[in-house]
């Protein structure tokens, strides 16, 4: 019996641009800590090898620094490290891997199988990896896995990075093909692939395990790594999801009309927790009101949420009669705040609603201070 822990996708080096500088670090920072996760788990599980399937790195260029950080990152396993690049870090011949070789960063543990060829593993089974010599490419680099030779007896494990014909039906036509079936034609006993980022089976012997820490907002079961186990050479694997990822990336897009609406979305906002990353794009009307409790509930998951990301371009600013009245808007004042508001629906939406908001807001302050001096 073989056990193997499957990954892939770790993408270390990612920058989350799209947040706020503590949080795209915190994100960054994720990723190492995946890695160290993964080494803990292999070691406890007692593993013959763990199997990484392309994009270990996001980028070739990379620092230095991040390179070694990875690196040691995965001491906390003695076995073997299998690896192949990535569309994401390809074996060029000039790549973040052979500066990873001229850094002596990896470790004797550690196998950067940059080339096509079978190896034995341990004694245990026989690795069939298929490199990315390129960013993309247009035939299927798992062809020869049906001709490669193994020692008799050992299970075959194949190794690859890339999209799986008409299964995952949105990237068909996409670089990096990988034939549907390719584990049964090349007689597999286990296919572990990369690439498409969330935990997916494709049939019994073959699955995607996903990025270790999710990292885009999307529901495809991602943050997690595969235990694989066999039993023996031609046994349908066992495969285990375990759970790996620290952080929740969540998408909202609620569409706002009545007040109850609002009551729903500020429900949701105050269940944010520490480990939730949030994007959040509302549509709809609101009233001033209802403005100003929402952007107190968005104040307050800020603080709570690792990151939240706010779209409200799509939000009308629509005040009632009631709303204008209690902000004793009168004369030039009130005939300016009827304006904005009815200038939402143009071409400037986004311009007037600011403006209206911004109006309010003073008119708002005033009228509290008035009270104040009154009191």
């Amino acid at each position: 019996m073989i056990s193997l822990l499957h990954t892939a996708d770790w993408q270390i080096g990612r920058v989350f641009s799209q947040f706020e500088p503590d949080d795209a670090a915190a994100l960054f920072e994720a990723r190492f800590k995946a890695v160290e996760l993964l080494a803990g788990i292999a070691a406890e599980r007692q593993v013959d090898a763990v199997l990484v399937a392309g994009d270990v790195f996001d980028l070739q260029t990379v620092s230095d620094k991040t390179i070694r950080r990875m690196f040691n990152a995965m001491q906390g396993f003695a076995g073997p490290w299998l690896l192949i690049p990535g569309n994401h870090d390809s074996a060029l011949s000039e790549s973040v891997w052979s500066r990873a070789q001229r850094l002596g960063a990896i470790a004797p543990n550690v196998v950067c199988c940059l080339e096509p060829k079978p190896r034995t593993v341990a004694g245990k089974f026989t690795l069939l990896p298929a490199p990315l010599t390129q960013r993309h490419t247009y035939g299927d680099l798992t062809d020869w896995f049906a001709t490669a030779q193994g020692e008799e007896g050992l299970p075959r494990i194949g190794l690859a990075h890339g999209c799986v014909q008409g299964i995952l039906s949105e990237d068909i036509d996409s670089a990096n093909p990988i034939a549907a079936g390719r584990a049964a034609q090349a007689r597999l006993d286990y296919l572990a692939l990369g690439d498409w980022h969330g935990t997916r089976q494709i049939d019994e012997r073959t699955w995607y395990a996903g990025t270790p820490e999710t990292d885009r907002f999307r529901a495809n079961d991602s943050g997690q790594a595969l235990l694989v186990t066999i039993a023996e050479a031609g046994a349908v694997p066992a495969v285990e999801p375990i759970r790996t990822g620290q952080f929740a990336w969540q998408q909202l897009e609620p569409r706002l009309a009545v007040p109850s609406d609002i009551d729903e979305l500020v429900e949701k906002l105050e269940r944010v927790g520490s480990s939730d990353v949030l994007q959040l794009r509302a549509q709809g009307a609101c009233d001033l009101g209802g403005h100003n409790r929402l952007g107190a509930a968005l104040d307050a998951a800020r603080a709570r949420a690792r990151a939240l990301v706010w779209d409200g371009e799509a939000l009308r600013l629509d005040p009632t009669e009631e709303d204008i009245q209690a902000l004793h808007a009168d004369g030039f004042v009130g005939e300016a705040l009827q304006e904005l508001r009815a200038q939402q629906g143009d071409a400037d939406a986004e311009l007037a609603r600011d403006a209206l908001l911004t109006l309010a807001r003073i008119l708002d302050l005033q009228g509290s201070a008035r009270t104040g001096a009154g009191a």
